[in-house]
């Protein structure tokens, strides 16, 4: 709730995102939801663009009419892109003004190193975000959003007979950690954001730019358990 920076280095450089733009999207989905706009139990349908699109996928067909619920499962949990487009698409007509929308979004929230080209984080040289926004992103999600954070903890999803796992990896460990996302494509490696509560503390981790997956499993772990063992509260 403080925003207080406990650590930091080179936090305000857009990079690419990959997947952890989808916190954009899922809060866009949110603030519909919020508004009225969309229901959880709304069902809408998905295009061919969206069954066509690469990547990691919840994998819904042309025609289905799937439910604005399981649809956010499949954006969180299993990073679909294609879930990604379909909500994209309900909200906005189409990806390319969902991503005008998250974009304005992003800099009235104060995030000013933050450009979408897409509702993925699919690469695009244009498509940015700083560890410093995307911080910001997570708290603003835990902060307007309490009601949704519990998607964000959820270990796995079923969805057209396929079951797929959440990929944070920090969620299979006994550390405090009850969400956020991860992402990885080649050009913007390994990266993860993801908070934790201990002793009435939370804590925000951003990490980018990492070279394995195991690597941002260690290096998760450790940051938090320097940041809960250094530091405290005060009034």
């Amino acid at each position: 709730e403080t925003g207080t920076v406990l650590l930091e280095k080179d936090s305000d450089i857009p990079v690419p995102p990959a997947s952890l733009s989808k916190l954009m999207t899922s809060y866009m989905v949110f603030e519909e939801i919020k508004n009225g706009g969309l229901a959880l139990e709304d069902l809408v349908p998905v295009s061919e663009k969206a069954w066509r699109m690469g990547g990691s996928k919840m994998f819904v067909e042309v025609g289905d009419q799937v439910s604005v619920e399981d649809l956010l499962r499949g954006v969180i949990v299993q990073s679909g892109n294609d879930a990604c487009i379909v909500l994209a698409e309900t909200i906005s007509g189409s990806e390319s003004a969902f991503s005008d929308l998250m974009t304005d979004k992003a800099r009235k929230m104060g995030m000013s190193n933050s450009t979408f080209i897409n509702a993925t984080g699919w690469p695009d040289p244009e498509h940015k975000m700083s560890a410093r926004d995307t911080a910001l992103l997570t708290q603003r999600i835990i902060m307007d959003f309490p009601e949704f954070l519990p998607l964000f903890s959820e270990k796995e999803f079923t969805y057209n007979g396929i079951r797929q796992g959440n990929r944070n990896p920090l969620l299979y460990k006994n550390i405090g950690v009850d969400g956020m996302k991860t992402g990885h494509t080649k050009e913007a490696g390994y990266g993860l954001a993801a908070t934790a509560t201990r002793h009435d503390r939370r804590l925000i981790l951003i990490l980018t730019g990492l070279d394995s997956a195991q690597q941002r499993a260690v290096e998760g772990e450790r940051i938090f358990d320097y940041g809960f063992r250094k530091f405290n509260n005060y009034a």
